[in-house]
């Protein structure tokens, strides 16, 4: 194959290769965007605002919120540390570390339970709906952060497409560059090794 076709196929592969990587780098910008534009926008919505002063002076809370505390809750970091760390926090000490099914399956024994406390059941029940709404509150904020988290790693594919993109326009532009320089009837000999040394002749 003569060497100016060979620099021809690699130039237009790396041209094909550059524009897929461009269109890629596109898509997922817009991606990113699509995302914050609708993490921020649900947030945005609720109208949660980071807890601050005496709330967070707990230690299981103030490492994690004191970075965002009084700001609007809009983004799925600020989302993740709410959720994670103020309602979980809270919910945990309201009810001892038990989890929802554990109070709930309390709830329903004692509720069955003709010997049991009324109020007992009345606070076990009580409970049991704050725990059903607090993990109802993280679950969304957590699908939110996961939605947020989501978008940034599309933002960094599409800088990597990006730089991918420009790197294959730049080789297949030197491409065109050597293919102008090498001589028309240059070969490309590919695996072609030298010829042997004729056997020494026998007298």
């Amino acid at each position: 194959m003569r060497r100016r076709t060979f620099d021809t196929l690699l130039t237009i592969g790396g041209l094909i290769l550059a524009t897929v990587l461009l269109a890629a780098g596109g898509l997922l910008m817009w991606a990113n965007n699509f995302v914050s534009a609708n993490v921020h926008s649900q947030l945005a919505d609720q109208k949660i605002t980071m807890p601050s002063g005496k709330a967070i002076e707990d230690p299981l809370i103030k490492p994690y919120l004191s970075q965002y505390a009084g700001q609007e809750l809009t983004t799925g970091a600020q989302a993740k540390a709410y959720a994670d760390h103020y309602i979980l926090v809270h919910m945990n000490k309201a009810s001892g570390g038990k989890t929802y099914e554990e109070v709930s399956g309390q709830f329903i024994a004692a509720s069955a339970d003709k010997t049991a406390d009324p109020a007992t059941v009345a606070e076990l029940g009580q409970l049991r709906q704050t725990l059903f709404m607090g993990n109802t509150l993280r679950g969304l904020l957590l699908n939110a952060y996961a939605f947020g988290t989501m978008g940034t790693i599309a933002l960094w594919g599409a800088i990597a497409a990006f730089i991918g993109s420009g790197l294959m326009f730049m080789l297949s532009f030197l491409g065109l560059w050597h293919r102008r320089t090498v001589p028309a009837e240059e070969e490309v000999r590919i695996g072609v090794g030298h010829p042997a040394a004729p056997a020494p002749a026998v007298g």
